[in-house]
């Protein structure tokens, strides 16, 4: 009996190591158990992930600008000590990872892999020292901005906004990505604006990541990248997560679907290479009474893969489309593995 497409893409889920690049997880975990709540990521998220067959996911610590900047670390540091937390309630089912070794041993004992990303480096304020002690608590990708301006660069927004002239890095940002390099962290360039993405290819030497951004040349937010950025960022090993929220997906209202996300990933893989994409869906509409439509804009918003359950959905397209297994098991999350492991010792 031949195999049904659903049932091809669920045994490449077993077969491989699924990873979203991109969750803001922890900030919904961290308001429900202040709430009381007690193993929300077993209880809640987990059988979800599973049913999506996913394995590993890196958690971003973002902070909501009404917390900026008096509460930002307060903010971020509750995050990291509701996974703690989590974890000693399920240690059978999730494990912290800081290492590629470590994600791999937690696959082998069916965990759920873990790790940390700073969503924008806002909880620093301007204190280099509090790089290292996000590092020591397992932070391992720095993300240096969201979609506004902090102490070391400016974000891309969403959409137009009125405001003044951008900038780049400022002194703070290139001692920020001096650091994470020498610390052997992952610098994440998803929300830097374009001055500053080409000042931190010019500081650094490594594969540097884009976790949750589309082609710019298909959408064209500025939150997504262009044709020459992402072939920078190929040409030295990175990788670019598919981000699943329809304003980076079309310009269209309409055609926020997964076969137009598909066409981002189409149009990188020709234009940079197959190695250089991955997942990072960046999904939110679980996000408690939080509406999907940022200030100021213009659309209602959503995303086009609404939960990680929906994930086979994603895999069954890249099998419509002709992609072998080998190349889908790249995609699902090889690719973001393989920097992991460069970089992550």
């Amino acid at each position: 009996m031949a195999e049904s497409i659903q049932e091809h893409a669920k045994r490449l889920h077993e077969q491989y190591i699924a990873l979203d690049a991109h969750f803001d997880l922890l900030m919904e975990v961290d308001l429900r158990r202040k709430f009381g709540y007690r193993k929300v990521i077993e209880t809640e998220f987990l059988p979800i992930l599973r049913a999506g067959g996913v394995s590993a996911l890196v958690c971003s610590l973002f902070i909501e600008s009404e917390y900026l900047p008096e509460m930002g670390l307060k903010m971020a540091l509750d995050q990291v000590s509701a996974l703690y937390s989590e974890i000693e309630e399920s240690p059978d089912k999730l494990q912290l990872c800081t290492t590629y070794d470590e994600i791999i041993d937690a696959h082998a004992h069916h965990k759920l892999a873990i790790l940390l990303s700073l969503e924008g480096v806002d909880p620093l304020t301007n204190d280099l020292g509090l790089l290292q002690i996000f590092y020591q608590l397992g932070v391992r990708f720095v993300g240096l901005t969201w979609s506004r301006r902090n102490f070391a660069a400016d974000g891309s927004h969403f959409h137009a906004v009125d405001e003044g002239h951008q900038g780049g890095l400022t002194e703070f940002g290139v001692q920020l990505v001096k650091e994470a390099e020498k610390l052997n962290m992952i610098i994440d360039v998803s929300h830097l604006n374009d001055v500053g993405l080409a000042d931190v290819l010019e500081r650094t030497n490594g594969p540097i990541i884009a976790s949750h951004s589309n082609a710019r040349s298909i959408a064209s937010s500025m939150r997504n990248l262009t044709d020459e950025q992402l072939c920078e960022l190929a040409a030295r090993g990175g990788v670019i997560g598919m981000n699943g929220f329809n304003a980076f997906v079309s310009d269209s209202y309409e055609d926020g679907d997964v076969s137009h996300l598909m066409d981002h990933l189409d149009y990188i893989v020709n234009l940079a290479g197959i190695e250089h994409v991955g997942i990072g869906l960046d999904i939110c509409n679980f996000l408690s009474e939080i509406p999907l439509k940022p200030a100021g804009h213009t659309r209602d918003s959503y995303d086009v893969i609404s939960s990680h359950r929906e994930l086979p959905l994603f895999t069954e397209e890249l099998i419509r489309r002709g992609y072998s297994d080998e190349e889908i098991g790249l995609i699902i999350g090889g690719n973001f593995l393989n920097v992991y492991k460069k970089i992550l010792k």
